[in-house]
């Protein structure tokens, strides 16, 4: 190409760039990237500025004459060209006459083919595993964290990566689940790096699939100025990849910051809770449409009494946000509030491997039966009661016995009073209803236990305790992930003398009431 015709096609290229920053359809310039990126990467052919790359020849085109410009033959008729990309290069693609004359029944026709065209790709993501997008922001932040540490504590993001994976998992389901973390008080630097991560693949995901992102997309709620300051450092390796935010919080001046929410709009926002009630009631910033609410230190809130302002923030989202917490389970405060936070189906995780950490807020009750042949009245005396305190209401139970023949004998011998049991096919799982509730209670062996998920019980009852206090550990563990509290039931009888001191420990670790009988059986 000439000279001449270089500098005509630059003026061509300004003016379509000129009306596409007028236009009222016009998109962000990340969006406009990712589109021209996804039409060059599908026709094969690189821009000019990427390296000396020219296009091979074909069997269709041997000598080139196309310069990896596919035919008007092969364009399809169908419009669906125009739904997959309108952008090209950051610039309008130029419409002939037949399109600007295309009838309205046309219009509708190519509107549904967008629309479904949409819908065919968004079933087409892979949420079964992160993203490249997402390691590719874990690396940013790794890379600047290390100046800062030496060079050696950039690498624990990746350490911290199955509890990330399984974060990942939880906000990026079609259907999310809230999260609730009893790892720590608050995050540790790498849980906020792998979360910021993932609210930007979420963003990142939806922007590939045309999907309108609000802004704030995600809104990170500390306790102090610091701690925003941390975070805020952890983010900002994010700008080079369009992912900008903003910290809000008492160190600057309120109309420093107003003058700041007018110039951009931030994907993610960083305050404390008085800063930020003081900018919505001066409509600075709009959080209603937040998708992604962070509560980093819920013990903390607590502490400095300011629940109130917790309450109002999650009130003034009048979207179903995505909810991560962060909090210890010292307090059984903590679980009130958290329960009052989170409506839906929650996960329970928690980054550190210990006992009290991963069985937060489940209480565990021990039961003294001395005689093992008094263990089926004593399983009948447990669900009396199970089914007393949790009137109007149905419970899901799991009864834990040592072998399959252990199984056969309680499911056959489970009868309360004044209640119906309706046994299924296989005669280990029943329906007790009587006027106070409702129970489905499921009866397994040690043996298949492994294969049943525990997690989704709320009440798991030991009636024979295994030999080793690890496995006792394990279930306890796995109780009631999905809900905030769960209840751990066990029966001791004087053959499980040898359990005493190492059960006590857990129950000791674990904060809970370690029974008196436990005095008189010693082991000799």
């Amino acid at each position: 190409m000439a000279k001449g015709d270089d500098a005509l096609a630059r003026k061509r290229n300004r003016v379509r760039r000129k009306r596409l920053r007028g236009s009222e359809n016009a998109v962000s310039a990340r969006v406009a990237a990712i589109i021209a990126s996804k039409r060059r990467r599908k026709s094969g052919k690189r821009r000019g500025c990427e390296g000396m790359c020219f296009s091979l020849p074909t069997p269709e085109d041997p000598f080139n004459e196309r310069h990896g410009k596919k035919s008007k033959v092969d364009e399809p008729a169908d419009g669906a060209e125009d739904a997959a990309a309108v952008v090209k290069d950051g610039n309008p693609r130029k419409k002939d006459a037949n399109t600007k004359k295309q009838p309205p029944a046309a219009k509708a026709m190519s509107k549904g083919m967008r629309e479904r065209a949409t819908e065919a790709e968004e079933g087409g993501v892979d949420f079964d595993r992160p993203s490249k997008f997402l390691v590719v922001c874990l690396n940013a932040i790794r890379d600047a964290a290390a100046p800062e540490d030496g060079g050696g504590g950039g690498g624990s993001i990746h350490g911290a990566g199955d509890w990330g994976v399984e974060l990942w998992r939880c906000c990026s389901d079609p259907a999310p689940s809230d999260v609730l973390d009893t790892s720590d008080a608050s995050a540790t630097p790498e849980q906020t790096a792998w979360l910021v991560s993932t609210a930007c693949d979420i963003v990142a995901r939806k922007e590939r699939l045309g999907m309108v992102v609000s802004c704030p997309f995600l809104l990170y709620i500390v306790p102090s100025q610091e701690k925003a300051a941390q975070v805020r450092s952890i983010c900002r390796p994010l700008k080079s990849l369009g992912i900008h935010s903003v910290s809000l919080h008492p160190g600057a001046s309120i109309e420093h910051q107003i003058a700041g929410l007018k110039s951009c709009e931030p994907e993610f926002l960083i305050a404390t809770p008085e800063r930020l009630l003081e900018l919505v009631s001066l409509k600075a910033i709009d959080i209603s449409c937040v998708s992604m609410l962070v509560i980093d230190g819920l013990r903390c809130f607590m502490d400095l009494n300011i629940t109130d302002k917790i309450y109002s923030i999650r009130d003034a989202i009048s979207s179903s946000p995505q909810i991560t917490i962060f909090t210890d389970s010292s307090d059984k405060n903590v679980a009130t509030m958290a329960r009052n936070l989170l409506h839906g189906r929650i996960t329970k995780l928690s980054v550190n491997d210990s006992v009290s950490s991963r069985s937060a807020f489940i209480t565990q009750h021990v039961h003294l039966c001395p005689l093992e042949k008094q263990k089926t009245s004593k399983v009948k005396e447990i669900l009396e009661q199970i089914l007393k305190s949790h009137a109007k209401k149905i419970s899901k139970v799991l009864l834990v016995a040592e072998n399959d023949k252990k199984v056969q004998n309680l499911s056959s011998s489970l009868k309360l009073d004044n209640c119906t049991v309706t046994n299924d096919t296989h005669g280990n799982s029943f329906t007790i209803c009587s006027s106070v509730g409702l129970m489905n209670v499921l009866v397994k062996d040690r043996e298949t236990l492994a294969m049943t998920d525990i997690g989704e019980f709320e009440i798991v009852l030991i009636v024979d305790l295994p030999p080793s206090v690890d496995e006792y550990s394990e279930i306890l563990t796995d109780v009631a992930r999905h809900v905030i509290g769960g209840e751990l039931h066990s029966i001791f009888c004087n053959t499980d003398a040898p359990l005493v001191k190492p059960l006590a420990e857990v129950l000791a670790k674990c904060g809970q009431v370690i029974p008196e009988f436990f005095k008189n059986l010693e082991p000799s």
